[in-house]
């Protein structure tokens, strides 16, 4: 137990000095972005463009302005946009976070469901026509993008069948189903494609085997001897990819106009607002090493086998 302690401790420290160097990097990077955060508007003149520079710091040297920048992410201040309104990023960034969050999770949780029983049920019935038309859905899950599906839900679900909402965040959950199906063929299909190559190799181990020959159903040779063992790759992958999903994809955003933060972010890059930018790719960086972690502690949890010996796993 102390060295599992020391294992998450050290990983904790190893987030810390990362994102220390992304939030730097990123910093530095935004001082080399051609033109400023006036671009659009063209009625200023160089004498106002002077003032407001004065008043947001952005004529302050470098240095100064990257202890004023890391000083206020100690404090959890990421700074002002520019560009909206005038608002502490922080504020503006929790206003977004909220839909692209509720919607990531629940992709990734319908994703990743339906992907394991597609995987095992392939790999329990291999070379038949179960996998055959399992492995069919996961390759056409994986090779059109989520946009594509989106635009097909709406068209059938919303625009012939009126069953949904076809947009808009104003109609509770209902307003999230189709763009959650939409965002979750791809967790889906990624489920499906490693689940049913590891189940293949588990249920064709001997521990297996012996459980067969005790009369063990396939269903729960399956479900509880194999799919343990089978779920940690897919962990691997799975962490990454749920941040990906919970920070918002752009497209799906925009086509059923939800106010998330991948919207944000691209009007933020469009419109050189540093702050903005900074704000969200901290974000984006934190909760991915915060999800590593969480993916290193998952599998000592699934798999009793993997021991944390010396602080290193």
């Amino acid at each position: 137990m102390t060295n599992y302690c020391k294992f998450i401790g050290k990983r904790v420290g190893y987030m810390l000095v990362t994102l220390f160097f992304i939030s730097s990097i990123t910093f530095l990077l935004m001082n080399f972005l051609p033109g400023s955060p006036y671009n659009n508007e063209e009625k200023l003149t160089n004498q106002q463009r002077q003032i407001m520079d004065e008043k947001y710091g952005l004529n302050k040297p470098v240095t100064e302005r990257y202890a004023t920048y890391m000083s206020g992410i100690v404090r959890g201040d990421f700074g002002i946009s520019l560009q909206f309104s005038n608002q502490p990023v922080g504020k503006l960034l929790s206003k977004r976070i909220g839909p692209s969050l509720q919607l990531g999770i629940q992709a990734m949780l319908l994703g990743t469901v339906v992907g394991i029983v597609l995987g095992t049920i392939s790999a329990m019935y291999q070379n038949s026509f179960t996998d055959t038309f399992a492995s069919l859905t996961a390759i056409i899950g994986r090779s059109i993008p989520n946009f594509v599906f989106a635009v097909l839900l709406q068209a059938i679900f919303a625009i012939s069948l009126k069953w949904l909402p076809i947009a808009l965040w104003d109609d509770g959950f209902r307003s999230t189903i189709l763009p959650t199906i939409a965002l979750s063929i791809s967790p889906m299909a990624d489920a499906a494609r490693f689940i049913r190559t590891e189940m293949i190799e588990v249920l064709n181990s001997d521990y297996v085997e012996l459980a067969r020959a005790k009369g063990q159903s396939e269903w729960r040779m399956a479900f509880v001897h194999g799919l343990r063992n089978a779920l940690i790759p897919l962990i691997t992958i799975l962490g990454p990819m749920t941040v990906g999903l919970m920070t918002g994809s752009l497209v799906v955003e925009n086509i059923f106009a939800i106010p998330g933060i991948g919207e944000q972010f691209v009007k933020s890059i469009l419109t050189n607002d540093y702050a903005t930018i900074m704000g969200v790719t901290l974000l984006y960086s934190t909760l991915l090493v915060v999800v590593i972690l969480l993916v290193d502690i998952l599998y000592g949890i699934i798999d009793p086998r993997i021991r944390v010996a010396g602080g290193t796993s």
